[in-house]
């Protein structure tokens, strides 16, 4: 029977999140405690990466974190960032966060309606003159850089923040008593193996959401007992309590 699962995300902010839902609905503990952590890097390392910040005329934001390292970045730099720069952000959520750096003009802040890339690539071809540069973390693939490639798009891709392992402490070791685990990248299994060496799943499920993260669970030699995005599920909240029915079904 599953009582307790671990989320391995932040709580959300929301009260009206499917979790909260969830958990009434089932009879299940929901604990928050996220495997992975962002931190920025150094002026240094930025600056081995030879990338004049001023030499662009557009900066693309993925996230919040991109946002909160850029200008974090260009502060330690000493870099005082022009009035006239345009920002592009994947969402109206990610493009309001800008906000808290700048003042926000529409002139100079666009974003995508679906929070795909593609979405966001389309309003850029309408800008074509700009030169774009694309913060992002060190674990990261090259869709953007290809599709921005294929647009004829003048860009340049830089790290300015890492993933890490949000290393659990000793009493959280000891009290490790979870049913079920939910994670959402492969860095999030490199966690779980770098905190518990001798982890033994026995009766204990897995979630993942997105194929790279299911192919790090079997390649670490463990079960995948659910999967996520599918047509029928395409979050991990509803993928979550289809399987919860399934479960409380056959008790």
């Amino acid at each position: 029977m599953i009582k307790k699962i671990l989320v391995s995300q932040p709580q959300p902010d929301s009260a009206k999140s499917p979790y909260f839902d969830i958990a009434e609905e089932f009879g299940v503990e929901l604990v928050f405690r996220p495997f992975i952590k962002v931190e920025g890097i150094t002026a240094r390392e930025f600056r081995q990466q030879k990338v004049s910040i001023l030499s662009y005329t557009a900066i693309v934001f993925t996230s919040r974190h991109s946002i909160d390292h850029f200008f974090t970045l260009a502060k330690e730099l000493h870099v005082n960032i022009p009035e006239d720069m345009k920002y592009f952000c994947i969402t109206e959520t990610i493009s309001h966060y800008i906000q808290k750096y700048v003042q926000y003009r529409k002139r100079k802040v666009f974003y995508g309606n679906t929070g795909k890339i593609e979405d966001l690539v389309a309003i850029m071809l309408k800008h074509k003159a700009e030169r774009y540069l694309v913060p992002m973390s060190n674990v990261h693939n090259n869709a953007v850089q290809e599709l921005l490639d294929a647009k004829k798009l003048t860009h340049r891709e830089c790290v300015m923040y890492r993933t890490v392992s949000n290393d659990f402490t000793s009493e959280e070791v000891a009290a490790f008593d979870y049913d079920m685990m939910l994670f959402f990248s492969p860095t999030g299994i490199h966690s779980l193996i770098k905190n518990f060496p001798d982890f033994k799943q026995g009766d204990i499920r897995i979630a993942a959401f997105g194929p790279a993260t299911a192919k790090e669970v079997a390649d670490h030699g463990l079960r995948l007992d659910l999967s996520a995005p599918s047509p029928e599920y395409p979050s991990m909240t509803s993928a979550l309590r289809a399987y919860l029915q399934r479960e409380q079904g056959e008790e």
